[in-house]
């Protein structure tokens, strides 16, 4: 089963070693240092410098933008599933989770975004995908505002500390 390792950033060595993940997905802000986990080679590590905003960036801020989530989209197309996809962010609550739910539908197109948002909530009551992404993520995708609403219908997530990686299925096993 294809799945994706969502995490913050304080343990992603540990989750890329316990899931034996091999590919690995960082939305980071643009001067935010970390190390990349051993296992990981640095041809399977895509790095998208953002901030956790949702709206366009100003001063120093960087907001997501098309250019990332096209990066995003192709990554994942490139990701040969024989091994678990890695993504973070620094908490893993909002980035990461919004770049988990992108990936998941252009890799498994016919599922329903209600269903997949529902499964990310059941994997995690502290994920509060990045709008912005999202919006992006369901333009780009050609999904005519569906995972925008589906979002939405979670709500916010719980009060998270950062320290909660989730696994969410690329499709759900139940229905095929």
């Amino acid at each position: 089963m294809s799945f994706i390792v969502v995490s913050p950033l304080s343990r992603i060595a540990e989750m890329a070693v316990r899931h034996k993940a091999r590919d690995m997905i960082s939305l980071i802000a643009k001067e935010q240092a970390f190390h990349r986990p051993a296992v990981i080679a640095a041809e399977r590590h895509l790095t998208l410098g953002m901030n956790d905003i949702s709206f366009k960036g100003t001063g120093d801020l960087v907001a997501p933008d098309e250019t990332h989530v096209r990066a995003l989209i192709d990554f994942a197309a490139s990701w040969r599933q024989e091994t678990p996809l890695l993504i973070h962010c620094w908490m893993g609550v909002s980035r990461s989770p919004a770049a988990a739910l992108i990936a998941a539908l252009s890799l498994a197109p016919d599922q329903s975004e209600e269903e997949l948002a529902n499964r990310l909530r059941t994997a995690s009551p502290f994920a509060t995908p990045n709008a912005r992404l999202i919006e992006i993520g369901d333009a780009l995708l050609n999904r005519g505002g569906r995972l925008v609403t589906a979002v939405r219908a979670i709500g916010r997530g719980a009060d998270a500390d950062g320290n909660a990686p989730f696994l969410l299925a690329i499709k759900d096993t139940a229905s095929g």
